[in-house]
């Protein structure tokens, strides 16, 4: 979970989304990283690639902006 992406190339597209995954709904070798975390917040690119999951929405919202993207929820 400590993996570090480029997201620089990204291209024109700049949104991306915000939503809540429950645990058990991540494979495996993911959920045994969650040190007993029910939920994370994924970011994912408009075209659903997921490219990040981060314990907390404000995080993931600060993750986005710092890579010069504009996030919004995703219900």
């Amino acid at each position: 979970m400590d993996t570090k992406h480029d997201l620089s190339n990204l291209g024109d597209d700049r949104i991306v989304y915000v939503r809540s995954v429950k645990a058990q709904d991540l494979p495996e070798d993911v959920r045994a990283q969650l040190g007993g975390l029910d939920h994370l917040y994924a970011v994912h690119n408009s075209d659903g690639e997921r490219l990040a999951l981060v314990k907390d929405r404000k995080l993931a919202f600060a993750l986005a902006r710092q890579n010069d993207l504009a996030p919004v929820t995703v219900h």
